[in-house]
């Protein structure tokens, strides 16, 4: 059986950029005819079906690029976006914000639509029940297509494209070093499900703290949150039987400043009792009472560098282009929910 063959596997055979290809099989004048001859005969013996939009795409300058995002509540992912914007926008290209709300149908049309010509490129932040599903199909549909994709925070190690993340691992050490600085001996963690990748990172870096200082790992006090199931109930069991957390580490903002509630309604004070962390520092860190410290994923940089990867796969004419991965720092933010104890190096 013949193999798929796509404008970036033909592009490659003959060592042209695929906009040369897509000239070619549209006999074009600009391609010689005998370089037009060879193509087209590869692409007939390969039985090659031209995907309409991504020829629309690869052949359009729309000076405008694509943004998926999972969920709009988290502040993380708004200043993502604002990083995009204003390089984008100082570049000379405009951005269309799409919402997939954790949906994996509504992330395929998402990308359909941007597909279409409307974008000269797509930068992507995976949805919850993608991962869940494990089908990332119409992500590599783009890939084969040549479409320039760069995806963020949540990513997926098989596509063949650029990528920006935070140390979701090294944050995670931080943070729990930081509870086991301050004294805390029964250290909770709130993750997410095991197939969200950010929150494995997350929850590898807690474990490897709790390692590192000889500390057993109780799994009891690893509750991981369903989404769809009412969050407060998930944490009361950490309070219910009086062997509470003296320490908790969360792997976002949201369920640091939900079981801060909850540990309230069990009569626990923060920090008094409880020392809690999150990740992610935005508004709700901020605001809560008492104030979360909380790892900085420092949003801004991580939509800055997307964008500037994204343009420069657009911009290039390279069949090889070499896809870049790059890791954004995170460091940790203090506020009300810690006792005022610093690590030290």
């Amino acid at each position: 059986m013949k193999q798929k063959i796509t404008l970036k596997k033909i592009a490659k055979e003959f060592g042209v950029s695929i906009s040369t290809v897509s000239k070619a099989l549209k006999d074009s004048h600009e391609i010689s005819q005998e370089l037009k001859n060879k193509i087209q005969a590869f692409a007939t013996y390969y039985h090659y079906k031209p995907n309409s939009l991504a020829l629309n795409l690869r052949n359009q300058n729309t000076k405008t690029i694509g943004v998926i995002i999972p969920e709009i509540v988290h502040h993380f992912f708004t200043t993502v976006i604002t990083g995009i914007e204003k390089l984008a926008n100082d570049k000379g290209y405009n951005v269309m914000i799409c919402l997939s709300n954790e949906s994996y149908k509504k992330e395929v049309l998402n990308l359909q639509m941007l597909a279409s010509g409307v974008v000269d490129g797509i930068i992507a932040s995976v949805a919850k029940e993608t991962e869940e599903k494990d089908d990332y199909r119409h992500f590599n549909e783009l890939i084969n297509n040549g479409i320039p994709l760069v995806m963020f925070d949540r990513v997926v190690d098989e596509i063949n494209c650029s990528k920006v993340i935070a140390d979701d691992k090294g944050g995670a050490i931080l943070a729990t070093q930081q509870l086991i600085k301050n004294g805390c001996k029964r250290i909770a963690l709130l993750t997410t499900p095991d197939y969200v990748t950010v929150g494995n990172e997350r929850r590898e870096g807690y474990l490897m703290a709790l390692n590192d200082h000889n500390m057993a790992v109780d799994h009891d006090l690893i509750i991981k949150i369903d989404d769809k199931l009412t969050i407060d109930e998930q944490l009361s069991v950490l309070f219910e039987d009086g062997n509470y957390p003296d320490g908790i580490f969360a792997v976002n903002e949201i369920y640091a400043a939900t079981v801060m509630k909850v540990a309230r309604g069990y009569g626990y004070n923060v920090p008094e009792d409880i020392e809690v962390i999150g990740f992610t520092d935005g508004l709700i860190s901020e605001f809560t009472t008492p104030s979360l410290t909380t790892v900085a994923q420092h949003g801004r940089t991580m939509g800055r560098k997307s964008c500037e990867l994204l343009l420069d796969e657009i911009d290039s004419q390279d069949t090889e282009y070499q896809y870049k991965t790059n890791l954004i720092k995170t460091d940790l933010t203090i506020r009300d929910s810690t006792k005022k104890v610093q690590l030290h190096n």
